[in-house]
């Protein structure tokens, strides 16, 4: 009974934070954003004490549940445990802890945290990790689908639907997301848990609690026959049937044990496992040895997203000559959304989940590049512009690395500001009046004047008040020129209010 309410449990928390990831309306995060919000390295960086508290408090009652509950990418774990167990039964065995791999994982994961190195700190944060799986493997998948509704829809007159942009937003963030997905899938098939035990840092802080759980799994010696079948379906390695003792910092509360063991000598309770004097002497416990009866034929789930690489429709100008991409111009100082406060902030805070890249509705975000910050997210402005109404990136941030800021106050956020670049202006290159960048600068920090003050009648070029741009990127976005814009934005190290 109780495996099932937790397995019933963990399935709605997968399903719900999957959709997290997935929503690109921003309607799942009015009602589950909090989801994100209590898993516990993000709350840990965000110092959300209440949750962390509350999250040792869980673990101090009921053991390491959160690892079988909470956290996504244990429970994504167990789904590939359980293929494993459907091709081969009772395939488990008790091994002792490796704690100095443990230890030296956390002590990583604390170095990355203490130093800002955030590309560590995102490479070891487990709901991170499948963050970025649903994001760059799932994501495109549920994006064409829904295109392909919305044109099922649009052809029966209906606009219930709307397409969105599919396009790869990072190839790093889709070949570590791709690794992790491997690594992960291989190693919950043949051993269960041995990364949520060995190398995860979130579960060895658990484990320190979890050793002092007011319930956990204990062994009635006087039922036991030592059998060692629960030993063979503990997922976590860490129950050693022989000397009748769990290891309860690697014990993720999954219940499988109770259910397996049937002569009920395990129960999920809060005494303490007595010792007998004379011990009933193991005894072998008879498993079917019919192999034919037991394999499961075909136990592989491939999850195979290939690019959704559309062939792209040109762009055309007047349907007469194709529009060329822009690129993105090499910058001095990366950009990160409004709310970010600083470069150092998002570094020392960021987790790199990809939850406000999922939620970017204008196509701004995407993950860096960079060795540092590697997989953090960063502004650019090929695919749209930072619009002064939106506010998504902040709210639905669980880390503390965008924090939540209002549509008022974004409008006097200054993350970059514009830079001219002359030679890629097309009133100078091409002889023709334009002035984009000022008509669409939502703040109006651009006025268009005479490229030659002297002459009457030349060219208007844009000249940028600087102190007054908050460097959304409406002037780079909607620039004509090809494939550089001529205006771009430089961005800045600290924030700054005007």
């Amino acid at each position: 009974m109780l495996r099932r309410i937790r397995q019933t449990v963990a399935f709605v928390v997968i399903v719900l934070i999957t959709l997290l990831f997935l929503d690109f309306t921003g309607s799942v995060h009015v009602w589950f954003g909090w989801l994100a919000k209590v898993q516990f390295l993000p709350a840990l960086l965000a110092l959300n004490l209440g949750v962390v508290i509350g999250l040792m408090v869980l673990t101090l009652v009921f053991g390491r549940i959160y690892c079988s509950v909470i956290c996504p990418l244990g429970i994504m774990q167990d789904g590939f445990a359980r293929l494993g167990r459907m091709a081969k039964k009772n395939r488990y065995r008790y091994s002792p802890a490796k704690n100095v791999l443990r230890y030296a994982m956390l002590a990583l994961m604390a170095a990355g945290i203490l130093l800002g190195i955030g590309s560590l700190v995102a490479l070891l944060a487990p709901y991170s990790a499948y963050g970025r799986i649903v994001q760059s493997l799932l994501a495109p998948v549920w994006q064409w689908g829904n295109n392909l509704l919305a044109s099922w829809a649009e052809s029966r007159d209906s606009y219930a639907f709307y397409t969105v942009d599919l396009w790869m937003r990072g190839g790093v963030t889709l070949a570590v997301a791709v690794a992790t997905l491997t690594v992960l899938a291989v190693l919950a098939w043949r051993n269960g848990r041995t990364y949520c035990n060995t190398i995860c840092p979130v579960g060895t802080v658990l484990g320190f609690f979890a050793r002092f759980a007011w319930l956990k799994p204990v062994i009635d010696t006087s039922k036991c026959n030592g059998c060692g079948l629960c030993a063979r379906n503990c997922k976590a390695a860490c129950i050693d049937s022989k000397n009748h003792s769990i290891d309860y910092s690697r014990c993720v509360d999954c219940m499988e044990c109770l259910a397996k063991c049937h002569r009920g000598a395990i129960s999920y309770s809060a005494l303490r496992p007595v010792r007998k004097e004379n011990p009933v002497k193991p005894a072998t416990c008879k498993v079917d040895a019919d192999a034919s009866r037991r394999q499961f034929l075909g136990a592989t789930a491939t999850v195979a997203v290939a690019a959704v690489a559309n062939a792209r429709e040109k762009t055309v100008d007047g349907g007469l000559a194709a529009i060329t991409d822009k690129k993105i111009p090499s910058r001095h100082t990366r950009i990160v959304p409004p709310g970010a406060v600083s470069l150092r902030n998002m570094a020392s805070h960021c987790t790199a989940c990809q939850l406000c890249v999922s939620v970017c509705p204008n196509g701004v975000l995407r993950p860096s590049a960079d060795l540092l910050t590697l997989m953090q997210p960063e502004s650019s402005y090929e695919r749209g512009y930072c619009r002064p109404e939106c506010t998504k990136c902040s709210e639905v941030c669980p880390a503390g690395a965008i924090r939540p800021i209002s549509v008022a106050d974004k409008s006097s956020v200054q993350i970059g500001h514009a830079v001219w670049v002359r030679e890629n202006c097309i009133p100078l290159t091409d002889g023709v009046e334009c002035g984009n960048c000022a008509r669409h600068c939502p703040v109006g920090a651009i006025t268009m004047v005479a490229s030659d003050p002297s002459v009457e009648g030349s060219r208007k070029i844009p000249v940028v008040n600087t102190e007054r741009c908050i460097g959304c990127g409406a002037c780079e976005n909607l620039c004509p020129s090809r494939p550089f814009s001529a205006i771009y934005v430089e961005g800045h190290e600290v924030h700054r209010t005007i």
